[in-house]
């Protein structure tokens, strides 16, 4: 029985849309395993034309189309997909990744039953993510801060996943809910992951699964807005699941990250700041119990940063 729906927000990149598209399509096994693509135009101001023509010319590919009412942002887009979907599995892709193992889908398939925890199902899983250029890991996807001593690790449980190529269970979705939809850019899935712990379920990675990232290895430039997005809404997540000492440490650490990566750009610094600081007075406390700061303990998970 196919057990995946494929989501897919695009924006502004109809090219390499298109090759991800096609590596799809050349997958084995998609009719046991791939249910159905959901492809969202997150309000594209790029011509998609070469993506409608392609779409036009595979039938064969159960892809519905969908046209975003505006630029909803990666969360807001994921929650406008999820309802077109009905996969027991729901695998978001970024559109700049491509898939080149045919067996793609049923290493998948095996990851998603094995058994991580004997008391938690599994909720969330990553996948092995490389460089399409270098062919190197890229340790920004990579689903856990200590990279070195994970790195080599075949499976293992951690405590957030990496949006640019996961797995949610729909049933674990409908239990913890959408994406917050205050979040335009950055730091949804950490939000989505204590949830899905806080519902009793766990997250896992698993690398037999492996697909390629168009990012640069020597990684983008977010720009100082972006930044300062990630910079606020790490802080919301730190505040709303964590201790507030936890807050205060992310809040203070992400501040010199905003300022080593953007520059020293005042800007949006300062309307950040004001922001974070209004976090306690707008954003009720849902703290997680004891049983999910175990989990994180045992998974060696970071919290203050």
């Amino acid at each position: 029985m196919a057990e995946f729906s494929i989501i897919i927000i695009s924006y502004n990149r109809p090219g390499d849309t298109l090759d991800l598209l096609d590596s799809i399509a050349r997958l084995n096994h998609r009719a046991l395993y791939l249910k159905e693509i959901i492809l969202v135009n997150n309000a594209s101001t790029e011509p998609y034309t070469v993506v409608e023509s392609y779409l036009a010319s595979r039938s064969d590919l159960p892809v519905e189309y969908l046209l975003a009412p505006g630029n909803l942002g990666v969360a807001g887009g994921r929650n406008y997909a999820v309802p077109h979907s009905s996969g027991k599995w729901m695998l978001f892709l970024d559109d700049d990744v491509v898939i080149e193992d045919p067996e793609f889908l049923s290493k998948l398939s095996i990851a998603t039953k094995h058994t991580f925890m004997e008391h938690r199902p599994l909720g969330a899983l990553g996948v092995k993510v490389r460089y399409f250029d270098n062919r190197e890991l890229q340790v920004t996807a990579f689903p856990h801060k200590d990279f070195e001593h994970y790195q080599h690790m075949p499976r293992f449980l951690t405590s957030y996943y990496v949006g640019c190529a996961h797995v949610l269970l729909r049933e674990a979705w409908n239990a913890a809910g959408e994406y917050p939809t205050d979040f335009f850019y950055g730091m949804e899935e950490y939000d989505l992951s204590y949830r899905l712990l806080a519902r009793g379920y766990c997250i896992g990675y698993d690398g037999s699964a492996e697909l390629f990232h168009k990012e640069s290895p020597l990684g983008r430039t977010p720009r100082p807005v972006q930044l300062s997005m990630m910079w606020v809404n790490k802080s919301k997540v730190a505040w709303k699941y964590l201790s507030p000492f936890y807050f205060v440490t992310t809040a203070c650490l992400w501040a010199g990250f905003y300022l080593k990566k953007s520059g020293f750009n005042l800007r949006f610094f300062f309307s950040s700041l004001r922001k974070i600081m209004r976090i306690p007075l707008s954003i009720k406390r849902t703290p997680v119990g004891a049983d999910v700061m175990n989990y994180l303990k045992a998974v060696g998970a970071r919290k203050w940063f």
